[in-house]
């Protein structure tokens, strides 16, 4: 909920007027062409946190302008607008993004925490993995601005956001409607039709995308998609609401990692299969609301959603090593409603004769799972079941804050959050399922607080402390045995607490120049991991991360943009390590760097953007390390007329040939197994390369 300041308070941060609108909220950015409309209309998106408002040096907030015209191979490499995000695939495109951040390999969600218009994207006890945030759904050109997080500092941050968290604003109006056809290599075709109309206080948004690619792999994609957004808003700055409805779904062919010593010795293609069936579909469909009241005694927010969500995905990364006759391809499915509600309040709060500001909040969130399952396959016919499970969860929140400012140089605030989490697990199974199921609770009291001093009128220092905490997919704290072996399984906390620290610096002579420094630490009292490729929870060990982190933003003039972003972290575990182990946390990133340079001069805009992943320790001893990932991308647009601009995309600039995605694991061929030589696997690295050079052009009509 966007904080109401005191009249002294207000003063102190006068200076920083522009800056203030980020936590003042949408009545802020409500633009005056549209007078009377609903606050959250906005064109130009959420300004960056600035020097007297930001709590710590790693919050922030990127505007629409700045990643508009950045070339997006997908819509989730948009999160790739917080600085030291990197969005990587290693299947299809309808899959979720591989995301790292501040040395985790997040998978595809877990520890970081994203939502699109207030609804959750983290689905806990997926059938894939937990916490699973597939933005696939997404229209970029819908997002008006990315407001992010790092740490587990604040008290409104709750579930899968111990690394961070990203918050995807929509657009309640658009400047004037449009249609965007876009062309590119390897069948790729791209149609989105989008419009509004306001009249009085009132304003209907559409949008609708059609997308197809085959991508430049031997067994065609075949993605097929279509996209569709539905808004009414209506109010004033003083109260108004909006309702939201989306509906996606899409079905693809799937090209996952397959064995380098293959591709090495030529008897696979780089971007060869080795099975031809894999792939999947998801469906999504949601709407939600958002009602707000901004008075004299306080600001409220009330929130809703409701989503219906359907996923399948069919899989092979060890191929015939488990089953030398049928392979080892498997299904994973999940079937779910979910159910959210969430309400925040702040007001002026003086504490002992000082300015201040009290907030709190309550939230909940409950996920109706009819089948998470399991399912060994050949060619996407079922051979057999794993685990099918009928899941029941609520998360039940309660978070307050105390902002308190001290004095002109000094400000702070304390938080307490508590969550609780309830689950009941049904097993379907015939085997094994009455055994491994149950019903539990687990909660989390996570207390924060952070300091920023003004150590000139252009610099502020600050630190920052938390407990936060991550879910483990709810089956593994019910599991009693292992459902593909029949071997007796340790069960595991569904909740696991984390506590950070950040000490943080952030200089901004004026609006355009913005250098921020960070230096954090992140203790875990367990790597948790649910493994849903085999139905069963890998209890991991302890670990502490740490790093330095630097960004920088630059306007140089009115043509010329910069921005750069460095990250460097170490994961090790805490404690002995078990025999066979090492200290290092396997594919946890340690090195990440970006920058882009933004030419705008009259008609024409041009982007270049360079991203750096790089290598990671691949097994626990440190002994085998990835490759470097780097990529240069080029976006340009051209206004050949009011109504008419046209667009080129030039992706991996530079042809470099890469991997987005390295493992270590054993697998085996059938033609190994055919020359007998598995044995019980063939270790080695397993890739997903990087596409090529590719270009796609674009034009787009304004009416």
């Amino acid at each position: 909920m966007p904080p109401v300041v005191p009249p002294a308070f207000r003063a102190a941060l006068r200076p920083h007027s522009v800056a203030w609108c980020l936590l003042l909220g949408p009545a802020a950015w409500a633009q005056s062409e549209l007078p009377g409309h609903l606050p959250e209309v906005q064109v130009q998106g959420p300004r960056d946190a600035a020097i007297g408002v930001a709590d710590s040096a790693s919050e922030g907030a990127v505007e629409r302008q700045a990643f508009r015209d950045r070339p997006k191979l997908r819509p989730g490499d948009i999160v790739e607008a917080v600085p030291g995000v990197v969005a990587t695939q290693h299947s299809g495109d309808g899959k979720a993004n591989q995301y790292f951040l501040r040395g985790f390999n997040l998978d595809h969600g877990t520890d970081f925490a994203v939502t699109v218009d207030g609804m959750p994207v983290n689905m806990p006890t997926h059938g894939h993995g937990q916490g699973y945030a597939d933005l696939n759904f997404l229209i970029p050109d819908l997002v008006s601005g990315v407001r992010y997080r790092k740490g587990p500092y604040f008290a409104d941050s709750g579930d899968f956001s111990l690394a961070g968290s990203a918050s995807l604003d929509y657009l309640s109006a658009l400047d004037a409607p449009f249609i965007e056809t876009t062309l590119g290599a390897n069948r790729l075709r791209r149609l989105l039709a989008a419009g509004s109309r306001t009249r009085d206080d009132q304003t209907w948004l559409g949008a609708i995308e059609l997308e197809g690619n085959d991508g430049p792999w031997d067994v065609p994609e075949r993605l097929r998609k279509v996209n569709a957004v539905v808004r009414y808003s209506q109010g004033s700055p003083a109260q108004g609401f909006h309702i939201t409805g989306m509906a996606y779904r899409s079905h693809w062919t799937s090209t996952d990692q397959v064995p380098e010593r293959l591709i090495d010795s030529g008897e696979l293609p780089r971007f060869g299969s080795l099975n031809p069936t894999d792939g999947g579909s998801t469906r999504r469909l949601s709407l939600s609301g958002k009602w707000f009241h901004n008075g004299p005694q306080g600001r409220t927010q009330v929130s809703a959603y409701a989503i219906d969500y359907r996923f399948a995905l069919f899989s092979d990364f060890t191929y015939f090593l488990n089953n030398p006759v049928q392979g080892d391809q498997f299904e994973q499915t999940d079937r779910r409603r979910v159910f959210g509600l969430q309400a925040t309040h702040s007001m002026p709060q003086p504490i002992a004769g000082l300015d201040g500001q009290l907030s709190w909040g309550a939230q909940w969130r409950g996920d109706r799972i009819a089948e998470v399952g399991l399912y060994n396959t050949a060619a996407r016919e079922r051979l057999s079941t794993v685990r099918n499970d009928r899941v029941a969860q609520d998360l039940l929140s309660l978070h307050v804050q105390q902002l308190v400012l001290f004095s002109d140089r000094w400000r702070g605030y304390a938080g307490l959050r508590g969550d609780l989490l309830r689950y009941d697990v049904t097993g379907r199974e015939a085997v094994f399922g009455a055994l491994n199921s149950g019903r539990g609770r687990d909660s989390q009291l996570s207390p924060q607080a952070g300091l920023a001093f003004a150590l000139t009128p252009v610099q502020e220092l600050y630190f920052n402390a938390g407990v936060g905490y991550h879910s483990n997919d709810v089956r593994g704290a019910t599991i009693r045995t292992d459902p593909a072996s029949g071997e007796p399984a340790d069960r595991v906390p569904a909740l696991v607490r984390g506590r950070g620290t950040e000490l943080g610096w952030r200089l901004q002579p004026g609006d355009d120049l913005t250098v921020t420094a960070a230096l954090w630490q992140l203790r875990i009292d367990s790597e948790l991991v649910y493994v849903g490729d085999a139905g069963a929870t890998e209890p991991g060990r302890a670990s502490q991360r740490r790093g330095i982190e630097a960004t920088v933003r630059w306007r140089a003039n009115a043509r010329w943009r910069f921005e750069a972003d460095a990250a460097v972290s170490r994961a090790r575990f805490r404690g002995p390590a078990p025999e066979g182990e090492g200290q290092h946390v396997d594919n946890a990133p340690e090195r990440v760097f970006a920058a882009g340079a933004t030419y705008t001069d009259g008609p024409l805009s041009a982007t270049l953007r360079l991203r750096y992943l790089g290598p990671r320790d691949l097994d626990t001893y440190g002994t085998l390390r990835s490759r470097a990932n780097t990529v240069l991308n080029l976006g340009v647009r051209y206004a050949a007329s009011p109504a008419l601009t046209l667009g080129v995309d030039v992706f991996n600039v530079t042809g470099r040939k890469a991997n987005d995605i390295e493992y270590l694991y054993a697998s085996c061929t059938a033609s190994e197994v055919a020359r007998g030589e598995c044995g019980s696997g063939i270790e080695g690295r397993h890739v997903h390369p990087m596409e090529p050079r590719s270009v796609r052009v674009s034009a787009k009509w304004t009416f």
